[in-house]
């Protein structure tokens, strides 16, 4: 059904890997933790929006693009995996980097996901604190239309409807795994903040008779724009898989705050010892700015004895170690 009316082009390694975390289950005394290896799809150092862009590219290309517009912060993962995806279909690539997280280590400017922006060929404007991103987008544009490129815009965090159908996929390919492995998980927890991977879980399991609920650990301290996104997407989501319907956010909608700290980009002290957590007992790289604050929420939520040890309980792992050197001073 997802590639049928809705085409995708190849950019991930897939399935990904649903992996027991054995040692960190039994270190917390709680569920068994199964991690969705989402760093694990490959493009550029992987990623959650690999996915996403399997649908983008595709729709870019169905359009007649020769060009890719997007945005995000000096550190962003979803630009880099942007910026990779267009490499591999031969478009140019234009990044509008926001310098949007007031971080004081020097290499927050020169190291990480910048650098490999640069080494990935893409075209790079960086703009203060507080500029309008869309606005900046739309109007390089309608620059290069007149130049005569045709640009296609892929909105932050590749969260739009076409985007989330990647997650619609791996909502199902989740499933799958759980069947092979014969486990019934309680939750399926992430971290969310552009609503867009969020939206395509919900609108795939949805699909699925919702077998068990989407929770999502809001990383930018702001939970209202993330589940505005959320309610904006699943609908034309689920539109695109042929579900014609009114949807209810509750109770698909749920979206947990108190982890994401002062905002976007800032590392938590419980961010912090869920790297450690799982770096120490299981050898896996989370980031300090997404996928840590989101498993430091399922940490708190185990060890406030939301799960029995007979349950058990996927993380989605959404990539981003690659931003880990620009925040030494969090280790040192």
């Amino acid at each position: 059904m997802l590639t049928e009316f809705n085409p995708s082009v190849p950019l991930a390694f897939l399935p990904t890997p649903l992996q027991p975390l054995n040692r960190l289950s039994k270190d917390l005394g709680g569920p068994m933790i199964y991690m969705k290896r989402d760093d694990c799809t490959g493009l550029a150092g992987g990623g959650n929006k690999t996915r996403k862009l399997e649908f983008l590219i595709a729709d870019a290309l169905d359009k007649g693009a020769n060009c890719v517009i997007t945005a995000g912060g000096l550190q962003s993962n979803h630009v880099r995996q942007t910026a990779a995806a267009a490499a591999r279909y031969g478009l140019d690539c234009h990044l509008v980097l926001v310098r949007n997280v007031a971080w004081d280590d020097p290499g927050y400017q020169t190291s990480g996901n910048i650098v490999l922006d640069h080494l990935l060929g893409a075209n790079i404007s960086i703009h203060p604190a507080g500029a309008d991103r869309d606005k900046i987008m739309d109007d390089l544009a309608a620059e290069l239309s007149q130049k005569g490129q045709t640009p296609y815009i892929i909105p932050v965090g590749g969260s739009n409807a076409v985007g989330a159908l990647g997650y619609a996929s791996a909502a199902i390919e989740i499933l799958e795994q759980c069947r092979e492995l014969k486990i019934t998980p309680s939750a399926l927890y992430h971290a969310t903040s552009s609503g867009g991977t969020q939206a395509g879980l919900i609108a795939g399991l949805i699909t699925a008779k919702r077998p068990f609920p989407v929770i999502g650990i809001e990383v930018d301290g702001k939970v209202g724009p993330v589940t505005e996104a959320i309610e904006n997407i699943v609908p034309h989501t689920l539109e695109k898989l042929g579900r014609f319907e009114v949807w209810n956010p509750d109770p698909d909608l749920n979206v947990i705050t108190g982890y994401g700290g002062e905002n976007y980009g800032i590392p938590t002290p419980s961010g912090k010892e869920a790297l450690e957590l799982v770096a120490r007992t299981e050898g896996i790289l989370l980031d300090p700015v997404y996928s840590g604050k989101g498993f430091a929420g399922l940490i708190d939520h185990i060890r406030q004895g939301k799960f029995s040890k007979d349950e058990s309980v996927v993380f989605l792992h959404t990539g981003g170690a690659q931003a880990i050197g620009a925040y030494p001073s969090i280790f040192s």
